[in-house]
């Protein structure tokens, strides 16, 4: 994959996600006294949200008092002067941000996030840590915790069908390091070496076709005839076949 045109990054690193990840009531009370904060305050996932092809959102909201974007000449967020009920609400857990590492110009800033505008494309988000393959197309523009995975780039839905499939998991099996503790590490560099070939135009739509109704739904027997489209594109025999699905991973 690290041939695709692809970029890859991580989630949010607050350095204190109780003042900055907060749920829906505390987000309505904030609008109440600030309403111009609705800008500011986007939605997030956790990594227990993300599922296969689906991510479930929580209701939960990351509080973006971002430190600017200096490729486009951003500056940081003045959250005390432009977000006053926001600031109060900061101002309670200030001896905590003060500390952190991950912080930006000042205390209420989040750290500094070169790819932020990122978080607003249709992405494919996945966890680090899982048993099987767990990859899902976020369309909403989901802000994202730093337990999360996302990729951005072309042909996304095809890649998506690949990442969870059975070929890929039993492919992933055979490179990528494990936990300890019966889960495999999915991150950049061994997501780089996973083999999907650039699919023709016929291919591509049949696939994409199948996992668009993956994403309203799952359902296993879409799933595993996505999975029989994948072993023809590599034209995998009766037999692999069955290795594959009866491997023990």
């Amino acid at each position: 994959m690290k041939n695709w045109d692809l970029e890859i990054n991580y989630g949010i690193k607050t350095g204190f996600n109780e003042a900055f990840i907060i749920d829906a009531d505390k987000r309505n009370e904030l609008l109440i006294n600030c309403p111009e904060a609705d800008e500011i305050i986007r939605p997030i996932l956790r990594g227990r949200d993300i599922k296969k092809f689906n991510a479930q959102f929580a209701n939960q909201w990351i509080i973006n008092t971002h430190n600017g974007i200096r490729e486009r000449k951003i500056p940081p967020i003045d959250v005390k002067q432009d977000y006053p009920a926001v600031y109060d609400h900061l101002s309670k857990y200030e001896d905590a941000l003060s500390k952190r590492l991950d912080k930006g110009q000042h205390w209420s800033n989040l750290r500094n996030c070169a790819y932020l505008e990122n978080f607003e494309s249709e992405k494919i988000v996945w966890i680090e840590l899982t048993d099987q393959p767990n990859f899902a197309l976020d369309k909403s523009a989901f802000y994202l915790n730093n337990t999360i995975f996302f990729m951005t780039g072309d042909h996304l839905k095809y890649l998506l069908a690949f990442l969870n499939s059975r070929l890929c998991e039993w492919y992933f099996d055979k490179i990528a390091a494990t936990s300890g503790a019966g889960t495999r590490r999915w991150i950049k560099m061994y997501i780089d070496q996973i083999c999907i070939p650039f699919p023709d135009e016929e291919i591509e739509s049949k696939i994409t076709g199948i996992v668009d109704l993956l994403n309203e739904s799952f359902d296993m027997k879409l799933y595993k005839s996505l999975d029989d489209e994948i072993y023809d594109i590599f034209k995998l025999s009766s037999e692999e076949i069955d290795l594959l699905i009866n491997a023990s991973l």
